[in-house]
């Protein structure tokens, strides 16, 4: 009796043993579900200010990490606004050197300082053929576009408009605008999506920066923001990634995290910017969700 009451307990066990659902294993997770990417804004590389060595150390640090990719979120060079067509070259020629010290792939956003001669103090005439965002596009990449990670679906967008007078504001143009519609349309509303621009979508910055009533200056908001966040929010974004604060802040909004990263140079490579250090972003994915922390690389400015 007890040989048959142990022989039906076997049977049964193999049975609910063979019809358990298939778990993933860890190396199938990893492939397929998990990645990390850093995010590394306002660089502003230039010749002076050590910025060669602390951009460098920078670099060192995300090798180390070793995540899938990069992405840079604009400001990498400092600067072409209001520069001659050699020196503004000569700075992309520079940031080109040295990003190719990473071990991974790079994908870069559209920042303010990198538009070609829109300062009339450049001596540019808006004629010349690499004048505004077109030096940026052949030295760098397209100013808008759209790439797939796994399973994660990313929009670099570009959030610089010009004023008649010749300056910058925060502005994503109708164009884009249709294409951002077309795109996240063509993605679908499951895989998950993480947008890029660099000046803000959505901050407090100018509470915490100046003073708790202030607003924002039209060159420090995307001044047609709503517009943006109003097709975003009709699909599964997750993360807006955000610079040119040079602040470091996480706001929630209806789902999407908006996060002002920081900067690389902190205080244009001369020190912390309230009380941040510089640094980037490290981004973990796990599925549809994600972590992020914040990496001080170490980089200490040498006394004067």
């Amino acid at each position: 009796m007890k040989q048959y009451k142990m022989l039906i307990f076997c049977l049964v066990a193999t049975f609910l043993i063979a019809f358990q659902p298939a778990k993933k294993s860890s190396a199938q997770v990893t492939n397929n579900d998990e990645f990390s990417f850093v995010f590394m804004t306002d660089i502003h590389i230039t010749e002076e200010r050590n910025a060669v060595e602390g951009f460098s150390q920078a670099i060192d640090s995300i090798n180390k990490l070793a995540p899938d990719f990069v992405l840079t979120g604009g400001d990498n060079i400092m600067d072409a606004l209001g520069q001659t067509y050699g020196r503004s070259d000569s700075l992309y020629q520079l940031f080109d050197d040295i990003i190719q010290k990473l071990n991974m792939p790079v994908y870069s956003t559209l920042g303010n300082h990198e538009v070609f001669g829109l300062y009339e103090e450049s001596g540019v005439d808006q004629g010349h053929p690499k004048y505004g965002k077109k030096l940026y596009e052949e030295r760098i990449t397209k100013r808008y576009y759209s790439f797939d990670h796994k399973n994660w679906h990313f929009v670099v967008l570009d959030g610089i408009g010009f004023t008649d007078d010749r300056h910058y504001y925060g502005h994503v143009d109708e164009e884009q605008l249709d294409w951002l519609k077309n795109d996240l349309e063509q993605n679908g509303k499951e895989k998950p999506i993480i947008a890029s621009i660099h000046i803000p979508l959505l901050s407090v910055g100018a509470q915490i920066m100046e003073e708790p009533t202030s607003g924002f200056r039209k060159s420090s908001i995307v001044t047609n923001a709503h517009d943006v966040i109003k097709i975003l929010e009709q699909y599964n974004t997750k993360l807006v990634l955000q610079g040119h604060l040079h602040f470091l802040e996480d706001i929630e909004y209806h789902g999407i995290h908006y996060i002002t990263g920081g900067a690389v140079s902190a205080e244009w490579w001369e020190g912390t910017r309230f009380g941040m250090e510089e640094g980037f972003l490290e981004v973990d994915v796990s599925g549809k969700d994600f972590t992020w922390k914040y990496i001080d690389f170490g980089w200490e400015v040498t006394p004067k």
